[in-house]
């Protein structure tokens, strides 16, 4: 029976062939004809043919009888005949040899064009055949950019059948992908505002993903960024943080992270910080990562978040997380960038510098400053430490766990770096600054001793960095041209002048000199702490010498605005912080890292990929990118990597993976 059937089928199949091979040059003809009537009832032919296989692949094997189509779908003015016309081309594109045929026959415009059609099954043939072109046909991007059809999808949006809109939103994702033109001609013909309405108004989890994915690679556009913020894309894209669709919330979280420097302003982000909380749980790395960044960015420089990250457990999530991360540092960076900005500059800094260590997180936080970390982790765990010791309470146990040596170590490492880079200036004029992983060894140098100066407010720890052999480096420091590291070295001296023994040493090490010209200093922060090591040393000396000091402080502490000054106490803080808070700035895609398994080469082979994604995968610019902003201490050229072969201490140069990139965050539209 089964035999018979097959006889049959072929012998159909075979004389299918042979009629449409026949029929076709006679079909060219008739499609070609004048008389309207005759292309209409030819182009019905046709369509009834292209619905069998072999018919199928006669027609599309004839270039003329492609080209015919193209033409009647063009030209007629009768619905019936365009929409036989445009049905004929949907069915030869599912096919490679079709989409090739109607890519050369200059099919491309002619279906644009029907994007404006009032018919629903022409806009559905018309659509349906370029998402296939544009994901299978090589040329048909430009082609479609060329013949206008970003303005006319975008135009398809205001439409409200969600499986039309499905496709419409992956089309603009393909053509918006990587292109920077595309993403303006978007933003030109109104798309942030319709895409994030789609967002708001539906619940088909396709039409989500595919909208999400628009609004990832365009929240990376520096002019797309502040009108799908304005146009509400962050609670929009926030509403769905909840959903059951993992790959949905991924494109959520990868949107908001993106757009998340740009948000600092927004109302009503309560629940939105509520969701990122209870994510930083989910056991996928990517959510995790994403949700670290956004915290990150949306704590930077805004008390308010700050607040209500704080009330809603922030402090002990993001604590978690970073015990849990290990040494993957795509999310322990974030994630200690975050409690960095949550310990300082807002009413609840110093219940979160006391949560830190409730929670167990200072041991962790302290073994960070140690290999494998890469510089720009550990610049941000130095600045977290800092703002840790503003709270007494962890005097004790960061000087346990050894935070003290380790700062140290990392402050010898980071002025021979800066010194033998002045020295390398001074030999061949090279103005490169001292650089490892994107990181300026300069602002080492002021993080780890801001951070000191506030260790060294407490007895015990100034009795440790006495016995460190690094006041010699501290009152060098004084020398140099950069304003913050003078303030921070002069700061560290202040407090570890307020002993005796602090006081002789200092002397010893020649500091007078440069602290007398600093008394002379612009900024009144150098000046002030100068002028109180000064007087902390005198102490001992005799009373001329106290009053010609006196006299020496006077003249140059009266201002012209100032009023006179009044000494300091042992606890002085001038308030001046020394670490700034930066934006995260992350990407459009999943990070990579060493122990990411979505790395550059293989993410497209890791994610099941719907017929619709149209995965275009481009290059990932390697580097940790910061947004400053405060001011610019974060660069993201990578540096040079000078490390001392033998010194296996310190951190280790960035990891390139195969591909020769380095292992950090992507910055593509993935």
């Amino acid at each position: 029976q089964m035999l018979k059937h097959a006889v049959v089928n072929l012998i159909n199949y075979q004389d299918d062939a042979d009629l449409a091979t026949r029929a076709i040059p006679e079909l060219i003809k008739l499609l070609n004809d004048e008389d309207q009537v005759v292309v209409g009832q030819a182009a019905m032919m046709v369509h009834q043919l292209s619905k069998k296989e072999a018919s199928r692949h006669a027609i599309m094997n004839s270039p003329q009888m492609v080209a015919a189509l193209v033409r009647a779908m063009s030209t007629s003015n009768d619905l019936e005949t365009t929409r036989c016309a445009a049905g004929t081309l949907h069915n030869l594109s599912h096919h490679r040899q079709g989409l090739l045929a109607i890519f050369k026959s200059g099919g491309i415009p002619a279906l644009v064009k029907l994007l404006s059609s009032p018919v629903e099954s022409v806009l559905f043939y018309a659509i349906t055949t370029l998402h296939n072109l544009l994901l299978h046909q090589e040329g048909s991007k430009m082609a479609v950019r060329l013949a206008g059809g970003l303005q006319k999808m975008v135009s398809l949006l205001q439409r409200n059948n969600v499986k039309f809109l499905a496709i419409v939103t992956d089309c603009l994702q393909i053509l918006a992908y990587g292109n920077q033109e595309s993403k303006l001609i978007i933003l030109a013909s109104g798309g942030p505002a319709e895409l994030v309405r789609i967002m708001r108004s539906y619940t088909y989890e396709k039409l989500l993903w595919t909208t999400s994915r628009v609004l990832k690679v365009l929240s990376v556009c520096s002019s797309n960024k502040p009108a799908i913020v304005e146009a509400g894309g962050v609670q929009a894209t926030s509403m769905h943080l909840g959903h059951q669709s993992q790959r949905l919330v991924l494109n959520c979280l990868w949107t908001l992270r993106n757009l998340s420097d740009a948000a600092l302003k927004q109302e009503s982000l309560e629940p939105l910080l509520a969701s990122l909380v209870q994510l930083l749980a989910s056991g996928d790395i990517n959510v995790v990562t994403c949700a670290a960044g956004i915290l990150s960015n949306l704590t930077c420089n805004n008390h308010r978040n700050k607040v209500t990250l704080c009330h809603v457990g922030g402090i002990e999530a993001l604590v978690r997380t970073v015990i849990q991360a290990g040494d993957r540092e795509e999310i322990t960076e974030p994630a200690v960038c975050a409690l960095r900005h949550l310990t300082c500059r807002h009413p609840e800094a110093e219940l979160a510098q006391n949560s830190v260590r409730l929670n167990y997180g200072l041991q962790v936080i302290v073994k960070l400053l140690h290999p494998p970390s890469r510089w720009p982790l550990v610049k941000a765990v130095i600045g977290l430490i800092r703002n840790l010791a503003l709270c007494p309470a962890n005097h004790a146990p960061l000087r346990e766990h050894g935070a003290i040596p380790r700062l140290v170590q990392l402050l010898h490492k980071s002025y021979q770096d800066t010194q033998r880079q002045r020295s390398s200036v001074a030999s061949n004029g090279s103005q490169q600054g001292a650089y490892s992983d994107g990181v300026r060894m300069e602002e080492i140098v002021e993080g780890t001793v801001g951070a000191l100066h506030i260790l060294a407010r407490e007895a015990h720890n100034r009795a440790i960095i006495r016995g460190l052999n690094v006041i010699p480096v501290f009152v060098q420091l004084l020398y140099s041209d950069i304003e913050n590291i003078q303030r921070v070295a002069a700061g560290v001296l202040c407090e570890l002048a307020a002993d005796k023994e602090g006081a002789e040493m200092i002397e010893a090490d020649g500091a007078t000199a440069p602290l007398t010209d600093l008394l002379h200093s612009r900024n009144e922060g150098v000046a002030t702490y100068a002028a109180a090591v000064l007087f902390r040393m005198s102490e001992d000396k005799p009373q001329d010498y106290k009053k010609r000091l006196s006299m020496e402080l006077t003249n140059s502490l009266f201002r012209e605005d100032a009023g006179p000054w009044a000494g300091t106490g042992p606890d002085m803080d001038m308030n001046l912080d020394a670490y700034h808070e930066q934006m995260y700035s992350g990407s459009q895609g999943p990070p990579s890292g060493r122990h990411n398994p979505y790395s550059q080469q293989g993410y497209d082979q890791q994610v099941p990929i719907d017929s619709m994604q149209g995965l275009d995968l481009g290059p990932s610019q390697g580097g940790h990118n910061y947004t400053p902003m405060d001011t610019g201490m974060d660069l993201d050229a990578p540096g040079d990597l000078n490390f001392d072969p033998l010194d296996h201490s310190l951190p280790a140069p960035a990891q390139q993976d195969s591909s020769g990139q380095l292992a950090a965050w992507y910055d593509t539209d993935l």
